[in-house]
């Protein structure tokens, strides 16, 4: 009876371990995709500062949207604990979120066009609206 006991406390524990690291990839998974996003923004800025048209960020651009509109899902229930500024407002306001999220996806639409019409001016427009759609997100939905 004692070996059943612990090869089923044994059995437990490796699945709460495998949570956990499943927990921690999405969670790191998320991290750097979003570092890579902040990067981006950071690659197109003095792109942007020169008035320059940008029209070499059309596919980041994309690249970007395709993420943002998968943000939502980067956050899984139960990924709210570890190595994570994930605050609990993105789990008890989902609309909210995805609105914010939505947000980030519309003003990156009006940068691809921008840099894919090859206007310096509205390149830098759309791109200094994208800051303020993350800040909306971080704002609420993130711990500083």
């Amino acid at each position: 009876m004692k070996k059943i006991w612990l090869a089923g406390f044994a059995v437990l524990a490796m699945g709460a371990a495998t949570m956990a690291l499943a927990q921690g990839d999405v969670i790191a998974a998320r991290r750097a995709g979003l570092k890579r996003m902040g990067d981006f923004m950071t690659a197109m800025k003095p792109v942007a500062d020169a008035h320059a048209p940008g029209t070499q960020f059309v596919g980041t651009i994309e690249e970007m949207i395709a993420f943002y509109q998968g943000l939502p899902a980067r956050f899984p229930a139960g990924s709210g604990t570890g190595d994570t500024k994930a605050l609990p407002t993105i789990w008890s306001d989902p609309v909210g979120f995805n609105a914010a999220a939505a947000g980030v996806v519309e003003k990156l639409q009006a940068l691809r066009v921008a840099a894919a019409g090859g206007d310096g001016a509205a390149f830098e427009a759309a791109w200094k609206a994208v800051g303020p759609a993350c800040g909306t997100c971080h704002r609420t939905y993130r711990a500083r």
